[in-house]
């Protein structure tokens, strides 16, 4: 079960990561001091301490939680054994779970450079664990002759790749609502799988 961020204590910890994860997204970790991490929390800096033993843990906790959270949502939702619903479903929950974590994603995509050899083992396994459950969707329907598809490992990261760029975009205020987006990408994916007729129905 994923450890929240007010494990460590009721008030500051939670502000603690919350403050880091926006200024490694806004500026990136590198650039990121301890000392900043502090200023704008309003603790002295000896004080983070406290919470976390230095920033690269501080960096690990919030990409560790962001996953787990991710796959516990996942695995709490009715799984249908039809690959064609299985994949909208998929496709909705990952828009719907990243669409209002703009940090989060950016954060677990571009810092896991940054990460000590230890940390990106652990990462890089939930990561994995996510991608299988793609993997195994495209598997069944390739299987079923429901998708045309030569390779289920690289269309898995094609899909995963394509779906997390939505958030560097999306705006709430925009042109286009979430659930017409998420319409727009499950029409986009049964197509790019070789789908011959419509399979995704107007999201419910």
């Amino acid at each position: 079960m994923a450890r929240t961020y007010g494990s460590f204590s009721q008030n500051t910890a939670p502000r603690v990561f919350k403050t880091a994860l926006r200024l490694f997204a806004q500026y990136g970790y590198a650039a990121v001091s301890m000392r900043q991490i502090a200023s704008d929390v309003g603790v002295q800096v000896g004080a983070l301490y406290n919470y976390t033993p230095d920033k690269q843990t501080l960096l690990f906790t919030i990409m560790r939680d962001h996953m787990e959270n991710l796959l516990n949502a996942w695995e709490g939702r009715p799984q249908s054994n039809d690959p064609l619903v299985r994949l909208k479903d998929f496709i909705k929950f990952h828009l719907t779970f990243h669409l209002h974590k703009t940090d989060e994603v950016f954060v677990s995509y571009m810092e896991l450079r940054n990460l000590s050899e230890e940390n990106f083992v652990v990462i890089e396994k939930l990561r994995r664990n996510y991608e299988l459950i793609l993997e195994h969707i495209l598997e069944r329907g390739s299987n079923d002759g429901v998708f045309h598809i030569s390779d289920a490992r690289v269309t898995t990261l094609a899909l995963i790749g394509m779906l997390k760029e939505v958030g560097t975009w999306y705006r709430p205020e925009g042109r286009l609502s979430s659930k017409e987006i998420t319409n727009i990408y499950q029409d986009m994916v049964a197509h790019f799988l070789g789908v011959d007729s419509p399979v995704m129905p107007a999201n419910r």
